[in-house]
């Protein structure tokens, strides 16, 4: 089945997840940086990593219209992802994205993250967007800066025990 396209950029595609994605998961669940900034998934094998796949974006398309997507360069490989998150221990929807090192610093990370913010404001009724950042990750808060975003404060992550910072951005005027 062909996966639903999101949004296209002038460089980018970013889709819809699907089980076939799962190897490209496993990668990215298991890169340093990954496990430094966002945490370790417990994804080890493929099996984990579809199971993680059903668990989390797809069952999310289903439950809310949206989760995390697979964002793909121009010739169509899987550089990160990049989506909006419902989270348990968040009121509003979180934006979260991920890349492999490689395409660190390329500029990606912010046309994708636009791309998502326009689709939040565009195909759902969110008026906010949120995002959650470890205060040691000085890229990553730099970006949501650039995209519009600003901190307002600090939140507990319940499975990690420690405040990470927390950024709010309003999509639209709220009446």
């Amino acid at each position: 089945m062909e996966p639903v396209v999101i949004a296209k950029t002038p460089r980018l595609t970013i889709r819809q997840l699907q089980l076939s994605d799962a190897a490209f998961v496993l990668t990215l669940y298991n890169d340093p940086s990954f496990l430094q900034h966002i945490g370790d998934k417990g994804v080890r094998t493929l099996a984990d990593a579809e199971k993680n796949l059903q668990q989390g974006a797809i069952a999310s398309y289903a439950e809310h219209g949206y989760g995390m997507w697979l964002v793909e360069d121009w010739q169509g490989q899987a550089i990160g992802l990049c989506g909006l998150i419902k989270r348990d221990f968040l009121t509003e929807t979180d934006l979260g994205y991920a890349y492999l090192p490689e395409f660190f610093g390329k500029g990606y990370a912010y046309e994708a993250a636009t791309a998502v913010l326009a689709y939040a404001a565009q195909q759902t009724d969110l008026n906010t967007v949120v995002a959650i950042v470890s205060p040691d990750n000085r890229a990553s808060k730099s970006l949501l800066e650039k995209l519009g975003f600003v901190q307002q404060g600090q939140v507990l992550v319940p499975d990690q025990h420690q405040m990470i910072d927390f950024y709010r951005i309003q999509l639209r005027k709220t009446a």
